[in-house]
């Protein structure tokens, strides 16, 4: 309610999903690329009962090849048999799910890179009868997005029109709308 007067809101869902397994960060002793592309290959090395598990990335550059330590001698009773069956496997999930974990890229010195690796699923509403928008913003994993860009595709606005849309005070919501951030929030835009 303001003024006495009924506002008339909409509330709806976005999710953030990936679209693909994110590019890697580090500098090729090859060429001067600094881009490496994982496409959920896996070597598996073993020394009588202990393992060494890689995921391989090819560069973006001249297709040489890094080794990302996944696991490192390990014996083989503490591996799960399912698990050690999609590293053969070159499980493309258990890739996604590994590049989540923040311990394989401090681990391994690269940073991911998820430009172009998610997109928005947005829950179809007609905005027309609406003065509010209420926008519950949930992510399937947890993908570090810039805020503006995440709400510049969300809204099919530019960023720069996000930005004046916070500053006007239309966009709105308890957390920062600025930096990046892998975590659910919510926010409301005045239409």
């Amino acid at each position: 309610m303001t003024n006495n007067e009924s506002v008339r809101r909409l509330a709806t869902q976005w999710l953030v999903c990936p679209t693909g397994l994110p590019l890697i960060r580090r500098r090729c002793l090859s060429c001067t690329s600094a881009r490496y592309r994982a496409h959920g290959k896996f070597r598996v090395n073993a020394n009588h009962k202990l393992l060494d598990v890689w995921l391989l990335a090819l560069c973006v550059g001249c297709g040489e090849t890094v080794k990302l330590t996944v696991l490192e001698r390990v014996h083989v009773r503490t591996i799960d048999p399912s698990t050690l069956t999609r590293f053969h496997d070159n499980d493309v999930e258990l890739a996604a799910t590994l590049l989540h974990d923040p311990g394989l890229p401090r681990r391994n010195g690269v940073a991911l890179d998820w430009d172009g690796a998610w997109t928005v699923r947005r829950t179809a509403v007609d905005v027309s009868q609406a003065e509010v928008l209420d926008v519950s913003v949930r992510f399937v994993r947890p993908i570090p997005v810039r805020l503006t860009t995440l709400l510049s595709a969300g809204l099919e606005v530019s960023r720069s029109e996000v930005r004046r849309l916070v500053a006007a005070g239309d966009l709105s919501s308890t957390r920062r709308l600025s930096g990046r951030s892998s975590s659910d929030f919510s926010f409301t835009l005045r239409l």
